[in-house]
């Protein structure tokens, strides 16, 4: 057992530890020299390019295109739409001087006070602002519409408390931003871009969602409608995992943003907005991962197959680098990730402990008996099973098996979710559940009266009106008694 491996905390002892000390150990990342912010390590940053890969490829099928924008804004930007600057007024860092001096003798390095901005510039938190400035030198006529553009940046909200992944100060997103001729239209591209968020989820990071709408509380600040996925952790607490906003036409009225439609007639540009984050990562961890440390959905992990031979001297240590060639040559053809681990500098029971912790999928060792026998040891990351079977064939063994543990860490999860949705009329219950975890789907009156109760008294949320359950008889509000509007995801959360 690998030293990093037998001082992970359990997941029953601190759940919140075992996760902190999983990102480390994993190699994932760290905590960066400045305060809230972090490094990505090259093994978590290899996930987060296939993650922004493959959303990359499904944003373009729907005919996104991708574009950069600055990471300063001017401040007066923040100011056009009122509720906009009031969602992000307290976590914007502020650029205030353009240049640096030498100061006396035991200051160092000053601000020089006669490089002060005429206007301070913020790093930007999100993009609408300095984009829809642009789009109005884009936008004439109905014929330039629609505009579906993306961008795959860094953003900075300045945060108090910080969990690597899940929130940082700095963190990387994707970023879309459409301009549309009618609201149909923009309504439409918000709810196809959530859904294109649930299917990559689910499909690929193997982590099943409630998909809904938030209420007026929780919606993006400047939004008309704010669309959710949400992810349950293994602690029964939700992860907003990815939001696609109707901006309605508020940006398009701040920034002037008109066209002439197809009467002839100037009418304001209809907006959405849209961002999943390195948050992904975090559900992606705490979604599978167990005690042994990451476990990882193949069509994800940096490595999807590891083979470790066990060899005594050079001429055996060759005799498995001949016999492997052809298999690892015939896996990376079929578009499998392989890693062949014969350095000499670790034992393999450390290399076992090591590629558990790091979640790779399946682990093939071959020792110098089953090197005479022509058999090889197989084993799966998932479930920590291992056999013994014949070398012949093993590559279509092998592409078959990373299919089923693709769907069986799917299945798993979606079993441990619906296992922890519970319907709830009653408030005294719902009080008494509440710290246990879960999702408690309960009437609402539709009033930020209420939801503001809910949060005061037990720290949930609203997290959404979901998609895919029932809004009939509904009867009355578990809180106020009046009748119900809807019934609501309520949750505590990350």
């Amino acid at each position: 057992m690998a030293t990093e491996l037998k001082h992970l905390t359990k997941r029953s002892e601190n759940y919140s530890q075992w996760y902190n000390e999983l990102v480390v150990k994993a190699d994932l990342a760290e905590q960066a020299d400045v305060r809230g912010c972090m490094v990505i390590k090259p093994y978590g940053y290899a996930i987060w390019e296939k993650i922004q890969q493959t959303l990359d490829a499904k944003f373009k099928e729907t005919g996104v295109q991708n574009v950069y924008f600055p990471m300063l804004i001017p401040k007066s930007f923040l100011s056009r739409e009122a509720e906009h600057v009031e969602g992000f007024a307290k976590e914007c860092a502020v650029v205030t001087h353009y240049r640096l001096k030498s100061g006396d003798e035991n200051q160092g390095l000053i601000v020089d006070p006669a490089a002060k901005l005429e206007e301070e510039l913020i790093i930007r938190p999100t993009s609408e602002t300095t984009i829809w400035n642009t789009y109005k030198k884009w936008i004439q006529s109905w014929r330039d519409l629609p505009i579906l553009c993306n961008q795959w940046c860094n953003v900075m909200r300045w945060e108090m408390r910080t969990r690597l992944f899940l929130r940082t100060s700095e963190f990387l997103w994707q970023e879309g931003h459409t301009a549309h001729a009618t609201r149909e239209e923009a309504e439409a591209r918000a709810k196809q871009m959530v859904r294109v968020y649930a299917d990559f989820v689910e499909q690929f990071m193997a982590v099943p969602l409630v998909v809904g709408v938030k209420s007026a509380t929780e919606r993006f600040a400047g939004a008309l409608d704010t669309y959710t996925i949400e992810a349950m952790m293994q602690d029964g607490k939700a992860l907003q995992s990815g939001t696609s906003h109707f901006l309605g036409q508020n940006f398009g009225k701040a920034f002037n943003v008109q066209f002439v439609d197809k009467e002839n007639k100037l009418e304001y540009a209809w907006a959405t907005s849209w961002g999943v984050s390195t948050r992904l990562m975090g559900a992606l961890i705490m979604t599978h991962s167990d005690d042994n440390g990451l476990v990882l959905p193949p069509k994800l992990a940096p490595i999807q197959v590891v083979i470790v031979p066990i060899y005594k001297g050079e001429e055996e240590r060759k005799a498995f680098s001949e016999k492997f060639a052809p298999l690892i040559e015939t896996l990376r053809a079929k578009g499998i990730s392989v890693k062949y681990d014969d350095a000499d500098n670790k034992r393999p029971g450390f290399k076992f402990a090591d590629y558990e912790l790091k979640g790779v999928p399946v682990r093939l060792v071959m020792g110098g008996r089953d090197l005479q026998n022509n058999t090889i040891e197989v084993m799966r990351r998932d479930t920590l099973e291992k056999e013994t079977l014949a070398f012949d064939g093993i590559a279509e063994h092998v592409e078959k098996l990373l299919g089923e543990i693709q769907e069986n860490i799917f299945t798993k999860a979606k079993r441990f979710l619906d296992d922890h949705i519970y319907e709830c009329n009653d408030y005294d219950e719902f009080k008494q559940r509440i710290a246990d975890g879960g999702f408690f789907l309960c009437p609402w009156d539709g009033t930020a009266e209420t939801e503001a109760k809910i949060k005061e008294d037990t720290q949930a949320t609203i997290r959404c009106v979901p998609f895919d359950y029932s809004q009939d008889n509904l009867g009355n509000d578990m809180v106020s008694g009046k009748p119900a509007k809807f019934r609501v995801v309520v949750a505590r959360s990350y």
